[in-house]
C-alpha cells in the first residue's frame, strides 16, 4: 500500500474548524498522482498514448479531521478489469491509525489518440502489481 504523508495549510480548515470535504477529495487526487507516478503508470502526455482516467467515484466520511491532525493518505488496486480497475484509498490519522475516509474510485484505461477507452496494458497492470507487493503494510 503506497503511504504519502499530506501537510495540512491553514486554508484547508473552514468555518466548522475541520478540514472542508472537498479538499479531503484534492487529498485524495494528490494520493492518485502520486501513486500513478511512483509505479511508473503514465500520466501526462509526454508520456505517451495510454493513461488512465476517473470513470466513477464514491466516498465514505468516517471522522472530522482538524488542524492539529496528522494525516496521510493510502492508495492501492483492490480490483483489476480489461479495461478498468479499482483503486482504494484511505485518508489516515497516522497517530491514532484511524481511517477518516475511505474513497472507492474506478479508473479506465484510455488511448488519448483514439479519444476512447482502452484495454489497460498487461505490462502496466505487472507494474502496478509489482509496486503494491512491495508496499504492502
Amino acid at each position: 500500500m503506497h503511504t504519502l504523508p499530506l501537510q495540512l495549510r491553514f486554508n484547508d480548515v473552514d468555518m466548522m474548524g475541520h478540514v472542508n470535504n472537498a479538499v479531503i477529495m484534492e487529498f485524495f487526487d494528490l494520493g492518485k498522482s502520486h501513486y500513478f507516478s511512483d509505479a511508473g503508470v503514465p500520466v501526462t502526455p509526454e508520456e505517451g498514448d495510454f493513461c488512465v482516467m476517473i470513470v466513477h467515484y464514491e466516498v465514505d466520511f468516517h471522522s472530522q479531521i482538524h488542524w492539529h491532525d496528522t494525516i496521510a493518505v493510502t492508495s492501492c488496486v483492490t480490483h483489476w478489469g480489461n479495461k478498468s480497475f479499482q483503486l482504494t484509498q484511505q485518508i489516515v490519522n497516522t497517530e491514532t491509525g484511524k481511517p477518516c475516509a475511505t474513497c472507492r474510485t474506478v479508473m479506465s484505461g484510455y488511448s488519448r489518440n483514439a479519444a476512447t477507452s482502452a484495454p489497460i496494458p498487461e505490462e502496466v497492470k505487472q507494474r502496478v502489481i509489482r509496486f503494491d507487493m512491495a508496499h504492502e503494510a
